[in-house]
């Protein structure tokens, strides 16, 4: 495994990330088997990933618990635990949002949860245009002083935002924002016309969620054939909505290099954001040991600029991107 600082901060990561949304029950791609998830877990951490990313609502909070469980025998200060907060988590009033009550009750509740003394990257999972960012700033700011919170990061929204919030916590001296989450990977490249400038102007660490575009980049469809059984793409839409001409030109140019390298297609797709000057650690969420273990070896991938170029080429980046929501 190899490790990065995550953006301008000293805190060292690994190059991938464990994302952890595919533990707990409550949806049909997630693992459900609280034991296998444990297992997944310690073989990331075997394998050197040393960075774990999840968020209070994923399975209504097991999965931080189950992130809890899994570290509990490891060197806590070894490890980079990450959660969110912003959504809904109770029916009722002060139940989702960045107010100052919402943030810091969900911080310790996230703590209990993760068994863990303090959480180092703090995320607010979306952008709240109801609450004052100089209130959002401060509670935040209030955690990292309690020591509670080690870092904060923000995830998917528009550049306008974010920069609104590191401005604010610049002029003001507030905690300033080291990280940002956005979807990004070889087809979904929307944000390349939105927040990644910002990222890269401002040294913010960019951790890509969905850098298989839901499995899409894995290469198991084929634009000729029919969506196999029990795969993404047969249960909903988020993979399903992928299947365009463009984004077939750019899966067969990953399946050409892949071929010519004697590597997976998954592997040069994640080597192809690890490729890109603004990534720190893409989040992978592996459902299998096989997963997990092929997503490891995208580190060893090394892509020419001309590779590189080729994979880019068929895709022009736009925001918004036609059927996202901003």
């Amino acid at each position: 495994m190899e490790y990065t600082r995550l953006g301008s901060t000293g805190l060292e990561v690994s190059r991938l990330c464990l994302g952890c949304m595919n533990f707990g029950d409550g949806e049909p791609w997630m693992i459900g088997d609280r034991a296998a998830s444990i297992d997944l877990i310690h073989r990331a951490l075997d394998g050197g990933i040393n960075f774990l990313d999840t968020a209070n609502i994923y399975s209504g909070g097991e999965s931080e618990e189950i992130v809890g469980e899994a570290i509990e025998s490891r060197r806590r200060d070894e490890l980079v635990v990450a959660t969110k907060v912003y959504w809904d988590t109770h029916d009722g009033p002060n139940g989702s949002g960045l107010s100052r009550k919402h943030i810091i009750d969900q911080a310790y509740q996230s703590l209990d949860r993760l068994g863990v003394d303090y959480i180092d990257l703090y995320q607010i999972h979306r952008f709240d245009e109801e609450t004052p960012v100089e209130e959002t700033l401060s509670a935040l700011t209030h955690l990292v002083d309690e020591g509670v919170v080690r870092y904060v990061g923000a995830s998917t929204m528009t550049a306008y935002e974010f920069t609104k919030l590191l401005y604010t916590a610049d002029a003001e001296g507030y905690e300033r924002f080291v990280s940002m989450q956005p979807e990004y990977n070889a087809v979904d490249r929307h944000e390349e016309a939105n927040v990644l400038p910002a990222c890269a102007g401002e040294d913010v660490g960019v951790v890509p969620w969905s850098p298989l575009a839901g499995g899409f980049l894995s290469g198991k469809y084929d634009p000729d054939g029919e969506v196999p059984e029990g795969t993404r793409a047969a249960d909903d839409d988020y993979t399903r909505d992928r299947f365009t001409e463009e984004n077939w030109a750019v899966l067969s140019e990953l399946q050409s290099v892949a071929d010519e390298q004697g590597v997976s297609t998954a592997q040069v797709a994640l080597a192809w954001l690890l490729e890109r000057p603004v990534v720190d650690a893409p989040i992978i969420g592996p459902r299998t040991e096989a997963h997990l273990d092929d997503a490891l070896g995208a580190v060893d991938v090394s892509l020419s600029a001309a590779e590189v170029e080729r994979i880019a080429e068929p895709k022009t980046p736009r925001w918004p991107a036609p059927g996202k929501d901003t």
